[in-house]
């Protein structure tokens, strides 16, 4: 689909606004609309004249050639947000008709919707906000109620952080397989398992010298997430070795959750669990996706339904008392039938956090080489899925406690985080509302430097690939003396 941007500023927006309708079309943005141009293409436009600015967009396609036209004033107070999302809901107007559907988030393709909302209960309070989701940005009612219901549960965590908290992620970017939607940068453990122990070796390295930075300027290190990848392909000695790393090196008296993504139940055994738990680790993250035996098959997964139900007896069983677990819905093959079965189950582990993301699939992942496509009846049956998760969730004492979105996400939805109160995964709160510091260490991570008395963000970015990583780590050691320079600066 080639979209036209002729005399504004809101490229970003129209893009991803199209994209929200074709997933799977590769989107040509051009500046000027040549004379004789030929369907299919969207021509959108702004012209000034008699001190109003006048908003135009045409989506002609095959069959389907229609405009619509809006005026405003350039003395509006926010003309330029204004004009914005006026744009916007002409462009989307026109797409519900040419396609037949709507999408539950309206307008907005943002990732963060809660801090959004947020901003806005902040300003005006939650009635103002409840209604600027509904009637400015055509928001359904479904998603205003979750949004605003995930929204009190944040607000709640958010105020724990201080102006000189921080998080630590540390990333193992290595898998035993690789899930036919995945397209993240670890790789499989046998192609790479030459790289796991230098990695390793400089990981603790680079965990030490980021703890030293940390001491200096006097940081309040609040929660601890080990991500990946799957943190579990690791050995028994190399996990215990890894948390007692942290341990060793910062200061973990304020540290109020320390995760670690176990993921998979076939990496993951009696001696893994024992050394996370005399780590005191004391939050893990099991990770089915769906209990679904041919699901899980068609998406390449190494496992059964049944190991997954073991590894949760072996968990609870050396009392491991706070389980996350990750679903996926929108998985091929997968019915809301099927996805219903899979909650069943899920209930019957009773897990005290449940994160419910949906189908998001980029272009380097196997499924989309393969040819899956995502939108129609796909979406229509994720969004199925996420309306049971929305029904019985809460019936079974779980709530909201935060909310995201991802580009190219099925039926244009969202992902979910639910928990038992109590229970709230607080890193995920941190790091999606971008609260405060988040410092990343090994490939792949992204440390976020966040001013304390603003919005500002600095990023400092790792190299992505271990063998990169490992090549490149004298200068991986030099970019992180920047979090001691950003705190120095404050100061």
């Amino acid at each position: 689909m080639t979209v036209y941007i002729d005399n504004h500023t809101f490229h970003y927006e129209t893009e991803n606004l199209v994209r929200l309708f074709f997933p799977d079309e590769k989107i040509i943005i051009e500046k000027e609309i040549p004379e004789n141009t030929v369907p299919p293409y969207i021509y959108t436009s702004m012209n000034i004249n008699d001190g109003n600015a006048h908003i135009y967009v045409r989506v002609n396609t095959e069959g389907f050639d229609e405009a619509d036209v809006k005026e405003i004033a350039l003395s509006d107070k926010d003309f330029e947000k204004t004009a914005e999302r006026t744009m916007a809901v002409c462009l989307y107007k026109l797409l519900c008709k040419l396609t037949g559907t709507t999408k539950p988030w309206g307008i907005l393709t943002g990732v963060r919707p809660i801090k959004l909302f947020r901003r806005l209960s902040d300003k005006n309070g939650k009635e103002y906000a409840e209604s600027y989701f509904r009637d400015k940005l055509l928001v359904s009612d479904e998603k205003i109620r979750l949004s605003a219901w995930t929204e009190e549960n944040e607000r709640k965590i958010l105020a724990l952080s201080k102006p000189m908290s921080v998080s630590l992620y540390i990333s193992i970017p290595f898998c035993p397989s690789r899930c036919s939607y995945c397209s993240f940068i670890s790789q499989t453990a046998d192609r790479a398992k030459k790289l796991i122990a230098p990695y390793f070796e400089l990981l603790c390295r680079e965990l030490e010298c980021t703890a030293e930075i940390v001491r200096d300027k006097k940081l309040i290190l609040e929660s601890v997430y080990i991500g990946g990848g799957t943190p579990t392909t690791l050995s028994a000695e190399q996990l215990y070795i890894l948390i007692k790393t942290v341990r060793d090196n910062f200061d973990m008296s304020g540290c109020r959750e320390f995760t670690v993504e176990a993921g998979r139940p076939d990496t993951i055994d009696e001696e893994k669990l024992k050394a996370i738990s005399e780590g005191r680790a004391d939050r893990i993250s099991i990770n089915p996706q769906t209990l679904n035996d041919s699901v899980l098959e068609v998406i390449g997964r190494k496992h059964t339904s049944k190991q997954i139900y073991d590894t949760f007896a072996l968990a609870r069983k050396m009392g491991f008392a706070h389980i996350n677990t990750d679903l996926i819905a929108g998985l091929p093959t997968d019915t809301a039938e099927s996805f219903s079965a899979t909650l069943d189950g899920i209930f019957s582990l009773a897990p005290e956090s449940i994160t419910v993301h949906t189908l998001a699939l980029k272009r380097s992942s196997r499924l989309t080489l393969q040819g899956h496509s995502i939108g129609g009846d796909s979406g229509a049956a994720a969004a199925k899925m996420l309306e049971l998760c929305s029904e019985r969730l809460p019936k079974a004492g779980y709530e909201p406690y935060y909310l995201y979105r991802q580009s190219r996400i099925e039926g244009g939805l969202e992902n979910t985080g639910w928990s038992k109160k109590g229970f709230e995964g607080i890193y995920n709160v941190f790091v999606m509302d971008e609260t405060h510091t988040v410092i990343g260490c090994g490939a792949g991570a992204v440390t976020k430097l966040k001013n304390p008395y603003g919005s500002d963000l600095t990023r400092i970015f790792n190299y992505k690939y271990p063998y990169e990583y490992i090549s490149g780590f004298e200068e991986i050691l030099r970019r992180k003396e920047q979090v001691r320079t950003f705190y120095n600066e404050l100061s």
